[in-house]
């Protein structure tokens, strides 16, 4: 499945849930759930490089120990900190974790 995050409204929150659960039990396909995610969530937000530094700060982590946390390796935080690369899939959802929920939430 995509990467998204909260549902735009309740109503749409509803139809989602119940098109996971469907999902889930075999009677709608890949394709049929990424077109009801596209429908009913909104995107999760880009990371530059000064947004994850900044978040970075405020939780005072190291990059060694971000990267722990997200389960990638410490020269990957360096690289998107440098702008080198970018997050993607499961890196960019925790870092959205990370700035929504906090650092309790990842561990």
């Amino acid at each position: 499945m995509t990467t998204k995050t909260k549902a735009k409204g309740r109503i749409l929150e509803a139809v989602h849930e119940t098109a996971a659960d469907l999902h889930r039990l075999g009677f709608i396909d890949q394709r049929k759930m990424r077109k009801y995610e596209a429908l009913c969530l909104d995107p999760i937000p880009e990371y530059d490089s000064e947004k994850i530094r900044s978040l970075r700060d405020r939780y005072q982590l190291s990059q060694t120990v971000l990267a722990s946390l997200l389960n990638t390796s410490p020269s990957a935080v360096r690289q998107w900190e440098m702008g080198d690369k970018h997050p993607s899939g499961p890196s960019q959802k925790l870092l959205n974790l990370l700035e929504r929920k906090g650092i309790e939430a990842l561990i």
